[in-house]
């Protein structure tokens, strides 16, 4: 990278407080159940010059699923879904960003959930960017994407007596990232 490369881009941070990492899938064919996890952290590296340059790492805490029932909680971390123990963290690396429009991105990337790594797209929005009260430049985005969590490793299910599963096979997912700039 050279140096006029390296000024080019500034490094923000995700700020959790600030963050949500949500997901959704349908429940005994019909329902929907939603969760979240409540600890993210991660970088963003914005090449403002060149935005289809830039790059994301981010990191989730398995141990921070929300489902609002601690019993399925508890399930989601087990060897089941999560193994939240052995599996302690969801990782997204991008490995390229497309322009869609001046607002709307495809940020593609390796996802990794348990010992499965996959590429996804995720569909992103540039919310847009001020200056905090603090003096300090803030960025917000949405992204969305749609997994099959059975090619992550994320197989069990049971039948239900009228037929069909419990949990069903396509999980939505739905990020609403705050990041400040660390440069």
């Amino acid at each position: 990278m050279t140096t006029e490369t390296k000024a080019a881009v500034s490094t923000w941070t995700i700020d959790n407080a600030h963050s949500l990492a949500e997901f959704s899938v349908k429940h005994m064919m019909i329902a929907t159940v939603k969760g979240r996890f409540g600890s993210m952290e991660g970088t963003l590296h914005i090449d403002e010059a060149r935005p289809e340059r830039s790059w994301v790492e981010a990191t989730i805490d398995v141990g921070s699923i929300d489902t609002r029932e601690p019993n399925r909680d508890a399930h989601l971390k087990s060897d089941d879904f999560f193994n939240a123990e052995r599996f302690p963290k969801i990782t997204f690396r991008s490995t390229r960003v497309e322009k869609v429009d001046d607002e709307r991105w495809k940020v593609v990337g390796d996802l990794t959930i348990r010992d499965v790594t996959k590429e996804v797209a995720l569909d992103t929005t540039f919310l847009g960017q001020v200056t905090d009260a603090w003096g300090k430049q803030r960025a917000a985005f949405e992204a969305r994407t749609e997994l099959n969590r059975r090619e992550f490793g994320l197989k069990w299910n049971a039948p239900i007596e009228t037929g069909g599963v419990v949990v069903g096979d396509r999980v939505k997912v739905e990020l609403e990232i705050s990041a400040v700039r660390a440069d």
